[in-house]
């Protein structure tokens, strides 16, 4: 089992045969494919996409389905394609896939990507940003909205 040493976790062990390939890479990172999903008991269900060619690369992401349990999926045929899974047929979270969103940490609270989540066919491990134009999804869905104020 290789190592691979991490700007955020030191060292870190990994299997290559669980290595998830970004085939086009994500955007803005296109040059970087190769990840691993780290997990800490700790920091469940946390799931960290490491960059397995830059130490310093490292996204935040949860599963779609804690974010929003009644999450609809719509994925275009081209990214289904580019994943190894068949164009004319919306994948199953879970079953077919692995579907996470990507957290970002801003002034105002954390917000999940909800717009253009990661899809990660589970048979092959390849992977996709899919981005949904015609959803309805935010790219910046709050986390932890301000709790209502209480009226007495």
């Amino acid at each position: 089992m290789p190592d691979f040493e991490t700007t955020s976790f030191g060292r870190i062990s990994y299997e290559p045969e669980w290595a998830i390939e970004f085939p086009s890479g994500l955007p803005g990172f296109e040059d970087r494919r190769r990840f691993a999903a780290v997990k800490f008991e700790k920091s469940a269900p946390l799931v960290f996409l490491q960059s397995l060619e830059d130490p310093a690369l490292c996204f935040i992401t949860l599963p779609v389905l804690v974010v929003d349990p009644q999450y609809r999926l719509e994925v275009s045929g081209e990214d289904l394609g580019q994943i190894g899974l068949a164009p004319g047929k919306q994948p199953r979270i879970g079953t077919d896939v692995l579907c996470l969103t990507v957290i970002s940490i801003r002034e105002s609270g954390p917000t999940a990507n909800l717009l253009a989540p990661i899809i990660v066919n589970l048979r092959n491990l390849k992977a996709v940003q899919a981005v949904a134009p015609e959803s309805e999804y935010s790219l910046q869905h709050v986390l932890l909205p301000e709790e209502a104020p209480v009226c007495s």
